[in-house]
């Protein structure tokens, strides 16, 4: 069932209220599955820094969590910035090497912590229950930026919990995020392939794994378009999914087409939504929406 959402502000100076625009479309998107929503939004890059989200979820308060985290990470690399809100720490910290240490170190073994993104601009915030938890707790409606994806959550064979939400972060990779709709029925074959390589994985979900191929093929030198159509050829079962990076977003279907999705583009923007009526939710009176073909992969860069 789920519903996923993306958006993009086609000029590449350009910039938008991102935040509330995705909120809307996954309002209407709710009705799909309020298991969970979450949302990928890409702000102003900082290229010599990296913005961490980190989850809060230990059996500490939130902010004795994120003081000792704060405290771990400030031994490696300057932290520019640090907030948190509910029960999420959001740091900025200088750096421009490998970003694994800051991940550990914002961890530090701790039940409960867990990185949800890391980027130069992708900041991912998620959560159980519908799209007002975004607004109300976590204040995403104010965020200003250039493109973003979200989604809706039914959940089906994977727990209900924050950490199954999506989107999912292609980790390690800064600034590559996805959203998915279906099933793959390979799965587990294709997560065997993944750990004998040495890749770990966070979740049961199958989700992550799209994220994880996309971003292995990218590492090997495959353009975005080029990897995602390998996973549509690669990847079994019925699906629909978007990603993002940080130099733009697009979506893939399966050979069967069997999801539901359409888009809407104009001269300023890129909408994609699972039903028609998320994207009439933003634009108002929305121009042409299309129905993609079975195996269709689109690409928008910034």
């Amino acid at each position: 069932m789920c519903g996923i959402a993306g958006l993009l502000y086609k000029n590449p100076a350009g910039s938008g209220p991102l935040g509330e625009q995705m909120l809307k479309m996954l309002d209407v998107l709710g009705s799909r599955g309020v298991d969970g929503t979450g949302v990928a939004l890409y702000g102003t890059p900082q290229p010599d820094a990296l913005i961490f989200r980190v989850w809060l979820g230990g059996a500490r308060p939130p902010e004795e969590q994120a003081a000792a985290a704060l405290a771990r990470v400030r031994a490696l690399a300057p932290v520019r910035d640090a907030s948190v809100t509910h029960d999420y720490l959001r740091v900025v910290i200088e750096h421009g090497g490998d970003p694994d240490p800051l991940v550990r170190a914002l961890r530090g073994g701790e039940r409960g912590l867990e990185v949800f993104s890391l980027g130069h601009s992708m900041e991912i915030v998620k959560q159980e229950g519908p799209a007002r938890v975004l607004r109300e707790r976590y204040c995403v409606s104010t965020f200003v930026g250039s493109h973003g994806i979200g989604h809706t959550r039914l959940a089906t064979e994977s727990r209900v919990d924050v950490e199954h939400c999506h989107p999912y972060w292609a980790r390690p990779f800064p600034d590559i995020a996805v959203v998915h709709n279906g099933q793959l029925t390979n799965y587990y074959k294709q997560r065997r392939i993944f750990e004998m390589k040495g890749w770990q994985f966070q979740t049961g979900g199958d989700s992550e794994l799209i994220a994880l191929y996309l971003a292995h093929r990218m590492q090997a030198g495959a353009s975005l378009e080029q990897a995602m159509r390998d996973s549509v050829r690669e990847l079994d079962g019925t699906f629909n999914y978007i990603v993002s990076t940080a130099a733009g977003i697009g979506f893939a279907r399966d050979m069967f087409a069997t999801k539901p999705l359409v888009f809407a583009e104009t001269a300023e923007h890129v909408a994609i939504a699972t039903e028609e009526r998320a994207i009439t939710q933003v634009f108002g009176s929305a121009p042409a929406v299309y129905e993609p073909p079975a195996r269709e992969v689109r690409v928008w860069p910034r």
